[in-house]
């Protein structure tokens, strides 16, 4: 997979299509480490803030998790709790605030659940560790 700098997407835009494929077909796997900036550099003969913003664009979809010292992983699908949705109740997603990236420990790119129940009640879940179900009628 070559990126193409005559091409009118962008280069960043074209490494991030590249990654994106490798994780979704497997080739790089939750947990695993992704190249190195400087590697990936080399290897698409691009600067690094190009890479930068490839990487940013990978955290924006919740796809990879950067830590400072120790590199960009593929983010592993959470385990989803099934929350019931009482009658009356809507869901609103939307991005977190910071504290509650810090207090629910969320990746950049995961937004929130805002779960308001009929009293004025209102409960804020992580949106990929979560799956809503309706009431079954009997």
């Amino acid at each position: 997979m070559t990126v193409d700098p005559r091409s009118h997407t962008p280069v960043y835009v074209q490494v991030a299509d590249i990654l994106r494929r490798r994780i979704e077909s497997g080739e790089l796997a939750p947990g695993v480490s992704l190249p190195s900036e400087a590697r990936l550099t080399q290897e698409y003969g691009i600067g690094r803030e190009a890479v930068r913003m490839a990487m940013s664009i990978l955290r924006s979809e919740g796809l990879v998790s950067t830590v400072r010292g120790h590199g960009t992983r593929v983010r592993s699908s959470p385990e989803r709790q099934r929350v019931e949705l009482p009658a009356g109740a809507s869901v609103v997603a939307r991005m977190p605030t910071g504290r509650e990236r810090n207090e629910l420990h969320l990746d950049e790119g995961v937004p929130v659940l805002e779960i308001r129940h009929g009293k004025g009640e209102v409960e804020v879940k992580p949106g990929d560790q979560v799956e809503l179900t309706r009431p079954t009628e009997s």
